[in-house]
């Protein structure tokens, strides 16, 4: 395994936070600032079988890269240490792009959320080690935020009808969705706050 620290520990929690602020606060402010267009979309979302290849590609291949071989050059960059379990990664190589295939090929229905569900899984992650071990005032609201991360992501994975239930719920009413899409923003807000004052440097 190559020396020196995983790419995802040297992420800052300051950096970390700031970037997922903006990403929050981008995503909230359309939701909220183009509401009917917003509503339309998600409402569509759970079904779109194209994105949702594109979602579960993605994910699919993050998570490769993490169990990839070290010696493959770029394709090694992020790969991490499993410790005992480094020798079922050559099993989750092979495993992991046939599960991907079978997926997208058989497995069409809401395919959109799974997917969304499994990046989601493999974003906690970096988060997470940005805030590993930091005395940062506040830190506990990174890993707190992920562990909703993580647990959205594993229902959306098993039970991705919940997702569509969700937005059913959600676009039910305009006053919902957009206090929903306000407290989307105020999060984001924090997190950018955060990143830029209590979290720099850490």
């Amino acid at each position: 395994m190559k020396a020196g620290p995983h790419p995802y520990q040297e992420i800052s929690l300051g950096t970390a936070g700031l970037v997922l602020g903006i990403i929050l606060v981008a995503l909230y402010g359309l939701m909220f600032l183009k509401a009917d267009a917003a509503k339309e979309i998600a409402r569509k979302l759970p079904r779109n079988s194209d994105l949702g290849t594109y979602f579960m590609g993605f994910g699919m291949v993050w998570f490769w890269l993490l169990v990839a071989p070290p010696d493959k050059g770029i394709f090694s960059a992020i790969t991490m240490d499993l410790g005992e379990f480094n020798k079922v990664k050559k099993y989750l190589m092979i495993g992991v792009p046939v599960f991907c295939v079978g997926m997208i090929v058989y497995v069409r229905e809401f395919l959109f959320v799974r997917g969304l569900g499994l990046c989601l899984l493999m974003a906690a992650a970096p988060l997470l080690y940005a805030s590993d071990f930091e005395n940062a005032p506040l830190q506990f609201v990174m890993p707190a935020f992920c562990y909703i991360m993580i647990i959205k992501g594993l229902y959306f994975v098993g039970m991705p009808y919940l997702f569509r239930d969700g937005v059913t719920w959600a676009t039910a009413s305009d006053g919902r969705w957009r206090g929903l899409a306000l407290g989307g923003v105020a999060l984001g807000l924090l997190f950018v706050t955060l990143g830029l004052t209590a979290w720099r440097g850490y």
